[in-house]
């Protein structure tokens, strides 16, 4: 199914995904590993140009970033509480506030490579105030290996007979292991509600 949206709506669809889920706060849901790594996989088998997906994949990744860093900025705070609860759960923002507070600047580097964190981090840059220059640096580092780093290394896995037998199965397995967040802080947000019936 992934494999046929990313050919239905080819390149100009590639920047809107990986765009929206590294900084559009209602892009926390899209697949941003597993569309990466379908996309080196595509590649390998010349549905799709490697080149022409790094180079999207990584302005995307930087301008999405940017764009999130904008948004937190200006509007952030009437967007977290406005939303808070409808659209988004306390419990991302809260894991998203924790990772910032951990990792201060190096946490635009590092949640690039964490899923649901990766959208929230720069609008809370911006909401802190962080100063853009700084921000830019580790955005710019951050989205470059992580777009173009997993589209390379599934574009040369690719090439393995294994990978290519069980791409499916692996590819799978990588969705799931992306929303392993989602639901495991939807299944501490349920708890919490039970113990609070109880």
């Amino acid at each position: 199914m992934l494999t046929s949206l990313i050919l239905t709506f080819g390149y100009a669809g590639i920047f809107i995904a990986v765009f929206a889920e590294s900084g559009f706060f209602l892009g926390f849901f899209l697949p941003g590993d597993s569309l990466l790594f379908t996309l080196g996989l595509l590649a390998t088998v010349g549905q799709l140009n490697i080149f022409a997906l790094v180079s999207i994949a990584v302005v995307a990744a930087i301008l999405g970033d940017s764009f999130g860093y904008w948004t937190g900025a200006y509007f952030g705070r009437y967007i977290l509480e406005r939303h808070s609860g409808r659209f988004l759960k306390r419990e991302y923002l809260e894991d998203t506030e924790r990772f910032f507070a951990k990792y201060g600047r190096m946490s635009i580097f590092l949640a690039r490579f964490v899923p649901i964190v990766r959208t929230f981090t720069p609008i809370f840059a911006g909401i802190g105030e962080m100063p853009y220059g700084i921000f830019l640096i580790y955005n710019i580092i951050g989205g470059t290996l992580w777009a173009a780093g997993l589209l390379l290394i599934s574009y040369f896995l690719g090439r393995i007979p294994f990978v290519q037998t069980y791409a499916s199965g692996i590819i799978l397995a990588i969705v799931i292991v992306s929303i392993l967040p989602v639901i495991s802080s939807l299944a501490r947000s349920y708890l919490k509600k039970r113990k609070g019936i109880i």
